[in-house]
């Protein structure tokens, strides 16, 4: 059975009505309605439009079913969707639709020799320029469009650089939203979502802004507001775990207090450059053993390129060992989230994390390249932080909900 939808209205149902050239995105902010907006108008393409092979790309396939295609299944119903998921198809009012993931520069293979009328893309500014600009070419047929949707990112990405800033050259609409766009969304979600963001983030994912990564990374943090004397009650332990060899090690003891709120209880450093020898992996996980104690962590979350170690830390019986989810920019992106929200505090000893969370900054030149990332400088405590806070995601994410459902 088809699922009720709440129309678009006002910006979203022009683009509708406005997107006939043969590049047409929807970007900016999240929730802003520009998804619903364009699957509408690809809808409209697939049952109007000129015969020929239809496409539809995501960042994966995964994400693609889970951001379009089962929202799409929902509008539809059986009687006019129907996912081949063995074979990467979909039948969508009978025609049939290919299905393929953009991860990676090997994913233009993946469409060299197809003549298309129609493509839809999701999350086009997370696929490589080399896959779009192959799609582009594969758009032959006359009559041929594109239908593509993305968040904002960095003002020199390739879309917004090569594409949307020169959409008077081409044959190229583009509609930017902000949060405040969408009509359907009730006042106090918008509200509490406004909350949740921060700094770059706030910009790009509320605002709707290509908004340059500059500056220190982690412009939210207030030692005021994030350092503090005093611990809670802690219920249990987790540890994240920067390795180096000529660069510092890092490990840092993260609990989680009886006030929902994570802490950074205490940390360890070597830096070889400094002390003047390095320590072997053994040495590292001696060093480890007689720092944790008698605390009994849940897990460690570790560098995952620091191999050797890990296998030494298995061997020397450390339990819980589990390489962490080394996604940069989203682990980033999850600290400032707990930062923003007030989740997440740092107890004064842990001087060295204390310092560097004020130094770390973006890196210009990458931002030139269209690229999100910060100078390798100043990172050790950052990331062993990053990656025991996106470990921990599904625990800290839900206090993030429940604070904004009661804030709305």
């Amino acid at each position: 059975m088809a699922m009720t939808l709440n129309l678009p209205r006002g910006k979203q149902a022009r683009s509708i009505l406005e997107a006939n050239a043969r590049l047409n995105i929807w970007h900016g902010s999240v929730r802003s309605g520009k998804t619903v907006a364009s699957i509408l108008r690809w809808l409209d393409f697939v049952a109007h439009g000129p015969p020929g092979e239809l496409l539809m790309v995501g960042k994966t396939t995964r994400t693609l079913k889970r951001n379009i295609l089962d929202p799409m299944a929902e509008m539809l119903g059986d009687d006019e969707f129907r996912l081949i998921s063995g074979r990467g198809e979909a039948y969508i009012y009978g025609r049939r639709v290919y299905l393929i993931g953009a991860n990676d520069e090997r994913a233009e293979g993946k469409i060299r020799g197809l003549t298309l009328v129609g493509a839809y893309g999701d999350e086009v500014t997370l696929w490589p320029e080399s896959f779009f600009t192959m799609l582009l070419s594969r758009l032959s047929m006359p009559g041929a469009k594109f239908f593509g949707t993305t968040n904002a990112d960095g003002p020199y990405h390739w879309l917004k650089r090569k594409y949307l800033d020169r959409a008077s050259e081409l044959d190229l609409r583009h509609w930017q939203f902000g949060l405040e766009d969408n009509p359907n969304l009730p006042v106090e979600y918008v509200e509490a979502l406004k909350r949740e963001y921060t700094g770059l983030w706030y910009k790009r994912f509320i605002l709707g802004q290509w908004a340059l990564a500059e500056g220190v990374v982690y412009d939210m943090f207030d030692p005021a507001q994030h350092v503090v004397k005093a611990l809670p009650p802690i219920k249990r332990h987790w540890v994240g775990i920067d390795y180096g060899t000529t660069n510092p090690t890092v490990f840092l003891l993260v609990g989680e207090g009886e006030d929902d709120c994570l802490y950074v209880t205490r940390e360890w450093r070597w830096d070889s450059a400094a002390k003047g020898r390095r320590l072997t992996d053994q040495q590292l996980s001696a060093e480890y053993r007689r720092w944790i104690g008698n605390v009994t962590p849940q897990r460690v979350f570790v560098d995952p390129s620091a191999a050797s170690f890990i296998t030494q830390l298995y061997h020397d019986g450390v339990r819980g060992i589990t390489p962490a989810d080394n996604a940069v920019v989203d682990g980033i992106q999850d600290v400032s989230t707990l930062l923003g929200a007030g989740r997440l505090r740092i107890h004064e000893s842990c001087t060295g994390l204390i310092e560097e969370m004020g130094n770390y900054v973006w890196d210009a030149k990458a931002q030139e390249r269209g690229e999100d990332a910060p100078i390798k400088q100043n990172d050790h405590g950052p990331d062993a932080l990053r990656y025991a806070v996106r470990g921990l995601r599904k625990i800290w994410l839900r206090w993030v909900v429940q604070a904004k459902g009661a804030a709305a």
